[in-house]
């Protein structure tokens, strides 16, 4: 069970460390993280209501959290009533009424205000109109700290959407066969993901496969979309389920044809270095050693070309967050800090190989939260 209350405690005690008057978090995973409000699937295109620039959470350092929402905003998706709500009208001044939950927090004069990165620049604008001479600062300095250390219920949350990846995972593989194009895989996928139990795949479903007859060269993805995938190729899988606002990220290969003895000796590199990175994941290491650890495997095989990205991200109720499996990285990890570790090795035109888990930070090394299916599956 995710204690909330706890969660708006500890967010509020950083305000006051760092001096913040009042946070203002839209829509979002941290707004979704501090008080239970959860986030819908994107649309590609925006979708917007009057006033939807405060649409959101206000939060003082001293008094319970006020949430704005429009009208349709609250009709179609919610009130939210385990907190305060108030709703604009369709034709009401968002501006006034942003103005008196200000008065009601009692926030004025030279307020330190913190704002979720990713608003709206007419979410600032607007603050700054009804709040001049106000001092601007990032929520994620308030947020990042909490959201970054997984408790035991967030890393059982996790584990639960991993086991709905899997077994997705598991019903695609029967299902799947040489022949079909990477549509067909994608939508088999997302299918099995929302039978399963997933809320919506947590990232656009996507596949890395490479063989010396497919014509995928990163950046053609659509290009390919619909080309059938004829022997030899290898199949990438890259995607994850969403539960209760948390995000998993997976990863496995296998291989349409009998692939060569190269391919197989380039499968088992990615995984001994997958293997090598989860034991450097271990409290006290940095990042960048982490990273280390597990490409000096795929370096020292001769295919340190084909590692063409960092080890892996942070992860939780965004799929990437900080801090990041990367060289350059002196951040030093913690127990509980979840990352991915997803190495590959990626020749356009020839093959690719890949692995991804879910993996947390431990005392004596990194405890995956999957880790089923590694053994190479070929379909003939």
């Amino acid at each position: 069970m995710i204690d909330y209350s706890t969660r708006l405690r500890k967010a509020q005690a950083r305000m006051i460390d760092l001096g913040v008057d009042l946070m203002f978090l839209p829509y979002s995973a941290s707004l979704h993280y501090l008080m239970g409000v959860g986030r819908e699937e994107q649309n590609f295109g925006n979708t917007m209501y009057p006033g939807d620039w405060m649409t959101g959470a206000w939060i003082a350092a001293d008094r319970a959290p006020i949430l704005t929402l429009p009208r349709m905003q609250a009709a179609f998706h919610g009130t939210h009533a385990q907190h305060e709500v108030r709703v604009l009208p369709d034709a009401g001044d968002p501006l006034a009424l942003v103005h008196d939950v200000l008065v009601a927090l009692h926030i004025r004069g030279k307020a330190r205000l913190a704002i979720e990165d990713r608003a709206r620049a007419e979410t600032v604008l607007n603050i700054q109109a009804l709040l001049p001479g106000s001092a601007l600062t990032r929520a994620a300095d308030i947020m990042q700290p909490l959201r970054m250390l997984k408790d035991a219920a967030e890393i059982a949350m996790l584990r639960k959407a991993g086991a709905i990846t899997e077994a997705a995972y598991e019903a695609t593989l029967s299902r799947i066969k040489p022949g079909m194009t990477n549509l067909d895989l994608i939508t088999e996928v997302n299918y099995q993901l929302i039978k399963a139990g997933s809320f919506a795949p947590s990232f656009q479903t996507s596949f890395y496969n490479m063989g010396p007859g497919f014509p995928f060269a990163f950046g053609n993805a659509a290009e390919v979309m619909l080309v059938p995938l004829a022997p030899p190729v290898a199949i990438c899988f890259d995607f994850g389920a969403v539960l209760d606002g948390y995000c998993y990220d997976f990863g496995r290969a296998v291989h349409f044809g009998e692939p060569g003895a190269e391919y197989r000796r380039a499968y088992d590199l990615v995984i001994a270095s997958q293997a090598a990175g989860i034991a450097a994941l271990k409290a006290g290491n940095t990042c960048e050693q982490a990273d280390a650890a597990a490409r000096a495997v795929i370096v020292d095989g001769g295919y340190g070309e084909g590692f063409r990205h960092r080890l892996g991200h942070g992860i939780g109720m965004d799929v990437h967050e900080p801090p990041f499996l990367t060289a350059g990285s002196s951040t030093v990890m913690q127990p509980g800090m979840c990352f991915t570790v997803e190495p590959s090795i990626t020749f356009p035109h020839v093959f690719s190989a890949r692995v991804e888990d879910i993996v947390v930070v431990g005392e004596s090394g990194g405890m995956a939260l999957t880790a089923q299916f590694k053994e190479l599956r070929v379909y003939a």
